[in-house]
């Protein structure tokens, strides 16, 4: 795998997104993103590599695709293990470690893989095998194929490197990116998140008005490789940073919570990303929030679910007061809700359109509700 060379990468992303995602590749110029289970491939070299890392907010991380063969025991993934070209990827002075997973395979044992696999490439290049390494190849036997990838992101992409402060349950940025993007928004109208929690809604939204780039602000494992060209990352990273532009005089992303602290922390996390000066967070109790003085755009709020407040009744009156106050309030305005009961996204009483998804978040399967624009109230 040369600089050169063209491969099959993957992004990774929840299952329930992969059309989502591929959306968003299309956009940025990525070519033929094709959806596969869990995620979205692409084929092309390593700047299309650090340019996923670099520009992409829906995929949780980034795969390189170095390898693939059948196997079926392990006397077989020894030999082809060792037939992979590690020196063209590994660097000999960088630990690294090694996943495995097996799915409906003759050979069923990850831990088994994992070790093959790892005496494979410390045979090959002498290198540390280590389990906090930050370079990861990640062995992945399914149908008895076995298919070994790079992870270039190392930690996940949706750790931006600014929100240093988040509230229980949080949204990840990625997730969050994603579900704006399905609920339409295309960062030039106005959004408000009256539940903003840590901020993580109004903060990608912000981001997204402004064409920033999500990962401006950390490192990625690729640095670790290889392939790794530091004067070429500079040009790549400075070819994204002159197509953003600048975030609109007005403010444009709004957000409210009553929890006190939860306004703090959302000012703090948008200081450090750079948006401060382009959001707005106030303490406001849901059934108090007023529209901002912008046109009409999108309202989206992940209010509490069942597992998160034990009083049902209180979750359908609080859902029920979410409903009346985007009616009497909001029309024009669309209206985002995610949520795991289809009975308390009904309780709004909001013509929400079908629900995309179901999504995995945090072990809980959500849906994203979205209305047309509202009538205006009477």
């Amino acid at each position: 795998m040369t600089e050169a060379a063209k491969f099959e990468i993957f992004l990774a992303v929840a299952p329930g997104l992969e059309a989502v995602l591929r959306e968003e590749l299309v956009e940025k110029g990525f070519r033929k993103p094709k959806c596969v289970p869990g995620g979205v491939t692409i084929v092309g070299g390593w700047r299309e590599v650090w340019r996923a890392n670099l520009e992409i907010r829906g995929a949780s991380r980034v795969l390189a695709r170095i390898a693939s063969f059948r196997v079926v025991h392990l006397a077989q993934l020894d030999k082809l293990a060792r037939e992979v070209d590690w020196a063209h990827v590994l660097r000999a002075d960088r630990p690294v470690r090694v996943e495995a997973s097996c799915k409906g395979s003759k050979i069923y044992h990850a831990g088994a893989v994992s070790e093959r696999v790892g005496k494979a490439i410390a045979g090959a290049l002498d290198v540390p095998i280590e389990e906090d390494a930050r370079v990861c190849v990640r062995a992945r036997i399914e149908d008895n194929v076995c298919t070994l990838s790079v992870d270039t992101s190392g930690e996940l992409l949706h750790r931006r490197g600014f929100k240093a402060e988040v509230n229980k349950a949080p949204m990840r940025e990625t997730l969050a990116a994603l579900f704006l993007r399905a609920a339409g928004f295309d960062g030039k109208q106005a959004l408000v998140d009256p539940m903003c929690g840590s901020g993580t809604f109004v903060i990608e939204a912000a981001e997204m008005a402004a064409a920033l780039v999500p990962g401006r602000g950390r490192s990625f494992a690729f640095e670790d490789l290889v392939s790794f060209d530091a004067a070429a990352w500079q040009s790549v990273r400075q070819a994204s940073m002159r197509r953003a532009g600048e975030l609109p005089a007005l403010r444009m992303a709004f957000g409210s919570d009553r929890d006190p602290g939860a306004v703090r922390m959302s000012g703090a996390n948008a200081e450090r990303a750079g948006v401060a000066g382009h959001t707005r967070f106030l303490q406001t109790d849901i059934r108090e929030i007023e529209p901002p003085d912008t046109d009409p755009g999108l309202v989206i709020v992940n209010p509490p679910y069942g597992t998160r407040i034990s009083n049902k009744k209180a979750l359908y009156d609080l859902y029920g007061a979410f409903g009346d106050r985007m009616r009497s309030h909001f029309g024009a305005w669309r209206i985002a809700l995610i949520t795991t009961d289809t009975a308390l996204a009904r309780a709004t009483r909001l013509p929400f359109e079908a629900p995309v998804g179901p999504v995995d978040h945090g072990g809980l399967k959500v849906r994203l509700y979205v209305t047309p624009p509202l009538p205006m109230a009477g």
